[in-house]
């Protein structure tokens, strides 16, 4: 059953219960790092330029989708609300060469709540994402950055670390805004909840067959 408040499909639950999903056992994201905001948010004040803040974000991406062994291809024009297409080469006994898009947003200064993320996001962004009318599926993902552009990564002979992560959320499930009905603020706040950790796997897990069954054929 949807979940309004969290724009969820069922398995976007936020509600502290395992996914109830009929492919949950498969796709399901587990109920991690909910709780307290960490402590990094507090303290985040100002941050560089949005052109900096936004490739950062999508760099970030790139690379998580690079490890999960992803064809990565970048929209050279940003006209439909999405920076990136993401395709796999398809898991035994499904659908071959599925593909996913992405809208990537980025920010330092997130409302992070018990079990979700509270997100402004522009009406147009949300019209570009919302509703089934689409020829494969579509994701924001929102990754959260330190305040400080120096502290977003830091090299070492061992390793590379990115700050600080990345999560998911699907609108199909949800109406566009019509015009009559769009807030003065512009933008409509989206709850894009913890569990929803982008990882290796859970890239993986958004090339489902279900995903595919909530936008047009």
């Amino acid at each position: 059953m949807a979940d309004n408040r969290t724009g969820g499909i069922p398995q976007q639950s936020s509600s502290g219960s395992p996914p109830v999903a009929p492919f949950a056992a498969a796709y399901g994201v587990p109920l991690t790092g909910s709780g307290p905001a960490p402590g990094w948010v507090k303290g985040s004040e100002g941050f560089g330029d949005n052109g900096h803040r936004g490739a950062f974000g999508e760099e970030f991406i790139r690379m998580l989708a690079t490890a999960a062994n992803l064809d990565v291809t970048q929209k050279e024009r940003d006209r439909v609300g999405i920076d990136w297409q993401l395709g796999y080469a398809g898991r035994r006994g499904t659908r071959r060469y599925p593909a996913i898009e992405a809208q990537v947003k980025c920010t330092s200064s997130p409302d992070i709540r018990e079990d979700h993320i509270r997100y402004p996001l522009k009406v147009k962004n949300f019209n570009q994402l919302a509703g089934p009318d689409y020829e494969m599926p579509r994701f924001l993902f929102l990754v959260l950055a330190p305040a400080d552009p120096c502290t977003w990564s830091h090299a070492t002979e061992d390793r590379l670390l990115l700050s600080h992560a990345a999560y998911w959320l699907c609108l199909h499930d949800q109406d566009p805004l019509p015009p009559d009905s769009r807030p003065a603020t512009g933008t409509r706040t989206v709850h894009v909840p913890r569990a929803n950790l982008l990882t290796v796997d859970s890239l993986h897990d958004l090339f489902a067959e279900d995903y595919r069954d909530l936008v047009a054929p």
